[in-house]
C-alpha cells in the first residue's frame, strides 16, 4: 500500500530502530500529527499474557486526568428512580425495554458507552449479539454495571476509558488528541500504564509489557522503551 506524502515526511522523524522515552516520543508525536483535523493519539500495548485463559485476562477502566478530547455519548439502561438520576447526571439517552427493538431492528447505535443498573442486565443481555462485537456491552469490571449511575456517568464524561485485550493480546486505547500539550499526553499515558500494570494477572509469567507503541491517527508508530515504563 502506497503511503501518502505527509506520512512519508512524518516517518522521517521516527527512527524505527530506537526505543524512545515517553517524553521524547510524545514530542515527536506532536510533530508527526499534522493532518488537517485534530488527530486522536492512541497507545497500542502488547502484553506477555495469553488472553485465552481466564486467569490471564486483562480488563478494566481508568479515568484519564485530561480526558480523551472526545465528547462521549452515554446510554443508560435503568428503571424507576434511576431514570431521573441518570438524566440529572447528564446521560445522553436513558431507557429500558423499549430500546431493544430500536437497537436490534433499526440499528440505532448513536452512543459510545452503555451503562446499566444490575436489574436491567436481563434486558441488555438480549442485545449481546449487537453490543458485544462493538465492545459496548456493560461490564462490572469496567464500572458500567452499577447502581451508582451518577458516578459512572461522571467518570465517563470526565475521560474514563475501558481497556481490554484483543485476540492478539494487544490493548488499543485513545490517550488524547494531537491538540493536547505534551504534558497532558504524558500524564494520560502514565495513568493508563499505571492501571494496566496494576491489573497484571498473578498467572502472568515473564515480561509483562512486551511492546508499547504510540501513534496518531495518520502518523507512524513510535516504539517506547518498556523497561523505563514498567
Amino acid at each position: 500500500m502506497k503511503k501518502g506524502k505527509r506520512y512519508v515526511e512524518s516517518a522521517k522523524l521516527v527512527d524505527r530502530a530506537t526505543l524512545y522515552d515517553v517524553d521524547e516520543a510524545v514530542s515527536i508525536l506532536k510533530k508527526t500529527a499534522n493532518a488537517k483535523f485534530d488527530e486522536t493519539i492512541e497507545a497500542h500495548i502488547r502484553l506477555g499474557v495469553d488472553g485465552r485463559h481466564a486467569d490471564q485476562q486483562v480488563r478494566g477502566a481508568v479515568v484519564l486526568p485530561h480526558g480523551t478530547g472526545k465528547t462521549v455519548r452515554v446510554l443508560v439502561f435503568a428503571k424507576g428512580d434511576k431514570v431521573a438520576e441518570a438524566e440529572a447526571a447528564g446521560a445522553d439517552f436513558v431507557g429500558g425495554e423499549e430500546l431493544v427493538p430500536k437497537i436490534q431492528k433499526e440499528g440505532w447505535l448513536d452512543f459510545d458507552v452503555v451503562v446499566a443498573t444490575p436489574d436491567m442486565m436481563g434486558v441488555v443481555g438480549r442485545l449481546g449479539r449487537v453490543l458485544g462485537p462493538k465492545g459496548l456491552m456493560p461490564n462490572p469490571k469496567a464500572g458500567t454495571v452499577t447502581m451508582d449511575v451518577t458516578k459512572a456517568i461522571n467518570d465517563i464524561k470526565a475521560g474514563k476509558i475501558e481497556y481490554r485485550l484483543d485476540k492478539t493480546n494487544i490493548i488499543h486505547v485513545p490517550i488524547g488528541k494531537a491538540s493536547f500539550s505534551e504534558e497532558q499526553l504524558a500524564d494520560n499515558f502514565h495513568t493508563l500504564i499505571g492501571a494496566i500494570n496494576k491489573a497484571k494477572p498473578a498467572a502472568a509469567k515473564g515480561q509483562y509489557l512486551k511492546s508499547v507503541v504510540i501513534t496518531s491517527t495518520m502518523g507512524p508508530g513510535i516504539k517506547l522503551n518498556t523497561v523505563k515504563i514498567a
